[in-house]
C-alpha cells in the first residue's frame, strides 16, 4: 500500500523567478510585484534556500535541482504542477495552462532521480498531450491526492478540467471527487491545494469556498469515511495560504506539517494546538514567493514516493 506521507521531496532552485504575467488571470492569489525581476529573484532564492535547510534540519530528505536560465520559467519553483511520483514506480507528467510553464517539464530530472538518487521508475505516464486540445490538469496543485484510499479531490477551473481528471483516474486507478470552489468574490479558485490538504489522519478544508452544500457535504463525508478528522478554514485563512500545507514523514518516523509563516499566523490558537497535536509544525517565511507567484510551501514540494532499487525488487517479488 502506498503511504500518504513522503519523506523525500523534490525542489527546483530558481534562477529567474518573478511574477508570471501568463498565470495572473487565473490566479487571484498572485500580485504583480513592484520589485524588479532581479530583486524578486534575489529574495525568492533566499527564501527557497532557507526552506530547504529548515526541512533538512527537521529530518526531511530534500533533492534540489537547479533551474536553467533558458528557457525562462518564472514559476519553476513549483514542480508539483508538472510532475507527480508514485509508489508503484510511475511518474506522471501533466498538461499546463500557461505556455511558459510547459517547458518546466524536464525528463532529465526524472532520469537523475534514477541514475543519481537510486529511485526506480517503471513508467512515465504523459498526460501533456491534452495541451493540444486546450485541456489542463496541473498535478498535485489541481488535485489533492488521498494516496492510501485512491481518491483525487479536485476543484474545477481552467487549470483543472474533467476530461484530464478522467484520464488520470483511469490510468492511475483513482476515484475523483470533483467540485466547484470560489474565492470571496465568486471567482473560481485556480488550484485545489490552496483550499485543502489531506494528511495521514487530519484533513484541512476551506469549506467556506465551496458554495454548493451538497458538494461540501460529499467531501466531508468522504474524508470521514476514510478516517480523517477535518479542520475547517475561513476565507481569511484561505487568502493567507493556510490550506497550502503538506504533511510529511521525518526520518525518525514523526509526522511533520510544512507551511508558510503567514499561513500559520492566520490560524486560531485552537487550530494551532490541533495542528501541533497531529504533527510537528514547520512554518517558514516565504512572503516574496507567495506574493509574486501566488503559491506557497506545498506548491514548492513535489513528494517522491518512488521505490528505490531494493524496494522495487521486494514489491515485484511479493
Amino acid at each position: 500500500m502506498e503511504s500518504q506521507l513522503a519523506s523525500t521531496v523534490l525542489m527546483i532552485r530558481p534562477v529567474r523567478f518573478e511574477s508570471n504575467p501568463m498565470t495572473a488571470e487565473s490566479n487571484r492569489f498572485q500580485r504583480k510585484s513592484a520589485e524588479s525581476a532581479e530583486n524578486q529573484q534575489k529574495a525568492a532564492l533566499q527564501e527557497f534556500d532557507n526552506l530547504v535547510s529548515t526541512l533538512r534540519d527537521n529530518g526531511i530528505d530534500v533533492i534540489v535541482v537547479d533551474d536553467t536560465p533558458e528557457p525562462h520559467t518564472p514559476d519553476s519553483i513549483f514542480p508539483n504542477n508538472w510532475v507527480s511520483f508514485h509508489a508503484d514506480g510511475r511518474v506522471v507528467l501533466y498538461p499546463m495552462e500557461a505556455e511558459n510553464r510547459r517547458t518546466e517539464r524536464r525528463i532529465d530530472i526524472v532520469d537523475g532521480l534514477v541514475s543519481e538518487d537510486g529511485f526506480t521508475v517503471s513508467e512515465v505516464v504523459d498526460l501533456s498531450t491534452h495541451e493540444l486540445f486546450d485541456r489542463h490538469l496541473e498535478g498535485t496543485g489541481s488535485m489533492v491526492l488521498d494516496r492510501v484510499n485512491r481518491v483525487a479531490y479536485a476543484c474545477l477551473s481552467s487549470r483543472t478540467q474533467l476530461e484530464v481528471l478522467g484520464d488520470f483516474a483511469q490510468r492511475m486507478d483513482y476515484d475523483v471527487v470533483a467540485f466547484d470552489a470560489v474565492d470571496r468574490d465568486g471567482v473560481p479558485i485556480y488550484h485545489t491545494n490552496v483550499l485543502m490538504n489531506v494528511g495521514e489522519k487530519l484533513a484541512v478544508l476551506c469549506d467556506a469556498a465551496i458554495p454548493r452544500e451538497e458538494q461540501r457535504a460529499a467531501i466531508v463525508q468522504r474524508l470521514q469515511e476514510t478516517d480523517h478528522e477535518v479542520m475547517f478554514l475561513n476565507h481569511d485563512q484561505l487568502d493567507a495560504f493556510a490550506g497550502n500545507m503538506l504533511e510529511l514523514r521525518c526520518n525518525n518516523g514523526e509526522r511533520l506539517v510544512a507551511m508558510s509563516q503567514q499561513a500559520f499566523d492566520s490560524l486560531t490558537a485552537e487550530q494551532k494546538l490541533r495542528l501541533k497535536k497531529n504533527a510537528r509544525v514547520l512554518a517558514v517565511n516565504i512572503d516574496t514567493i507567495e506574493a509574486s507567484a501566488g503559491g506557497s510551501v506545498r506548491c514548492m514540494l513535489a513528494e517522491i514516493h518512488l521505490p528505490r532499487g531494493h524496494e522495487a525488487f521486494e514489491q515485484k517479488r511479493t
